[in-house]
């Protein structure tokens, strides 16, 4: 074969070819390697992330690091994560790449309308360009950073969907790839693990704080504390559990299907208008009610009205002794489902640890009124007896003597005995009527005297003779009253006594004594108020008289009316 002059050999030629193929391959395996290098790079990334989300077990914490990790394995600038209430809404909203002044202008957290709630609608993976492309896509509110690219996927926590993971404007591209779906599907796997776990451990941790603050309430029961002291401790428990601006526990309903305010905490509350329609369903029902404002609760203007608000009964045994109810601030999340039910054993347990306080203190209230009555019993049955004979004994004597001055001092002795059966008989009546309300005339005269009497140094004492309960009619009764009250009322402020004794006797006519050792009528401003007890009698056709004791010393007033 003859060779062409300036034609390479065609071995020179193979040879070029070869090389240029050479470095081709070359240059793809580099790319390969590259590609693989990047891939490791982003599996460990996303490894370290699944451990990171893992590592806590604060359910808010855990939020934050899920959305973290995910804008830095897709290299996002912004990104949220949005937890869903049961109504369908975003009850949580954790976001990453704001800063605090954007965020605090653009207001309330998104509620999961347009393009957020697609996702809701539909949990499946959505991967835009050109989020404003989107049908449900309505714009942007006032003052919110401008966003392209958009990657959402769902949060799964066993087959329900918890929430969604949101990122925004990737950085150094134009869109998000199938690659950053995939790795941002994966961490959402792993999220709705951690997710759970966290939600677990929140479970537990609210579920020990109530059942905490439920032995402090036992506690304070069986302490002694009384019912008021031990419902405002209810009150203040619950503002801080369940995180509120204010709680209150409305009483009853009581004969008439009203309620009447226990305690309150936090946030005041109306101090009348109870009884809305939500309590009446609460205690009917048995069952816990939410609402989305306290004025389903009691009677306020719109602009004092809370927020969210939850009322449980609190049941004792089988009946409803009242209904704990607590508010948020208007805009705050509503109370979440799963705290519902700890705020109902929480009620629970504090009305069954109320009861038990109240019959705690009726046994004790039983066994004061027992050693009362022993007391009394003695008294009558013993001292009054042995007081009778000793009297008895003393008026025989005076038939055995001449003697002026001897029977002039046993007379003052059998005096001084019936005096002090009479107080004797006061005070039966006293421990036998002590804690029964307003009672009759005998018991109003004994609080009357202690009422006024109670500041001073005092020592008072009240005696009553003959059926003052039956035979003293009501309008007499009200004179009378007045009339010791201000009697005694002077004697406090202008006497300068030490002693004051107030003797009511009831026959054909009603007689009040009052006598007291201090420094009399003359040079004291008295008169004034005797004047008012003079026409009282006078009112009535009966008496009033003022002047000194036989033992000349102090204040004597007697004031008698005649009896029907």
């Amino acid at each position: 074969m003859v060779e062409t002059p300036g034609e390479p050999e065609r071995g020179e030629l193979a040879s070029l070819l070869s090389g240029l193929r050479l470095d081709q391959l070359i240059g793809e395996v580099q790319e390969r390697l590259g590609e693989i290098a990047t891939t490791r790079r982003r599996m460990q990334k996303l490894l370290d992330a699944v451990l990171g989300i893992g590592a806590g077990l604060e359910l808010d914490a855990t939020l934050e690091r899920i959305v973290r990790s995910a804008v830095d394995l897709v290299e996002s600038r912004y990104g949220a994560v949005g937890v869903l209430a049961p109504d369908g809404s975003i009850s949580r909203f954790v976001d990453v790449g704001l800063d605090e002044d954007t965020r605090a202008a653009l207001g309330r957290p998104p509620e999961g309308k347009g393009l957020l709630g697609q996702l809701i609608v539909d949990p499946r993976p959505l991967r835009l360009a050109d989020l404003s492309s989107h049908p449900a896509s309505v714009g942007f509110p006032p003052n919110h950073p401008p966003m392209r690219s958009f990657l959402g996927v769902p949060i799964r926590v066993r087959d329900a969907v918890y929430g969604n993971i949101y990122l925004t404007e990737k950085i150094g591209a134009a869109e998000f790839t199938a690659d950053d779906e995939l790795i941002l599907r994966a961490l959402a796997a792993a999220a709705g693990i951690a997710v759970q776990n966290a939600a677990l451990f929140e479970q537990g941790l609210q579920r020990q704080q109530w059942l905490e603050a439920a032995a402090e309430i036992r506690g304070e029961v069986l302490a002694g504390t009384d019912g008021p002291d031990t419902l405002a401790l209810v009150a203040r428990r619950c503002l801080e559990l369940c995180r509120a601006s204010g709680t209150l526990i409305a009483l009853g309903p009581d004969g008439d299907g009203e309620f009447h305010e226990g305690a309150t905490a936090g946030r005041s509350w109306p101090r009348s208008g109870l009884g809305g329609t939500l309590l009446r369903d609460v205690v009917e029902g048995l069952q816990p009610v939410l609402a989305d404002s306290s004025r389903a609760v009691v009677d306020t203007p719109a602009d004092l009205a809370g927020g969210p608000t939850v009322a449980v009964p609190m049941r004792a045994v089988e009946r409803v002794i009242g209904v704990l109810i607590a508010q948020r601030e208007p805009g705050d999340l509503p109370f979440r489902p799963a705290e519902v039910p700890l705020l109902v054993s929480f009620a629970d347990q504090a009305a069954l640890a109320l009861e038990l306080g109240e019959k705690n203190r009726a046994q004790q209230q039983l066994a004061v009124l027992a050693d009362r009555d022993r007391i009394a019993r003695d008294l009558h049955d013993h001292v009054i007896q042995r007081l009778f004979a000793v009297g008895l004994k003393l008026q025989g004597m005076l038939r055995r003597t001449a003697d002026a001055d001897v029977r002039d001092r046993v007379q003052l002795a059998v005096d001084e005995l019936d005096h002090t059966v009479r107080e004797i008989r006061t005070t039966i009546f006293d421990l036998h009527t002590a804690d029964q309300g307003v009672g009759g005339l005998r018991r109003r005269l004994l609080d009357i005297v202690a009422d006024v009497t109670a500041e001073s140094t005092l020592v008072t004492s009240v005696t009553t003779g003959g059926p003052v309960d039956t035979l003293v009619p009501a309008t007499v009764a009200t004179h009378l009253l007045a009339v010791v009250r201000e009697a005694a009322t002077n004697t406090v402020r202008h006497a300068g006594a030490s002693t004051l004794t107030v003797t009511v006797e009831a026959g054909p006519e009603l007689t009040a004594e009052i006598v007291d050792d201090g420094c009399g009528l003359e040079g004291t401003d008295r008169r004034s108020g005797l004047h008012n007890l003079a026409e009282r009698a006078a009112e009535l056709d009966g008496t009033f008289t003022a002047g000194s004791p036989a033992t000349g010393s102090g204040t004597r007033l007697v004031w008698t009316v005649p009896l029907p």
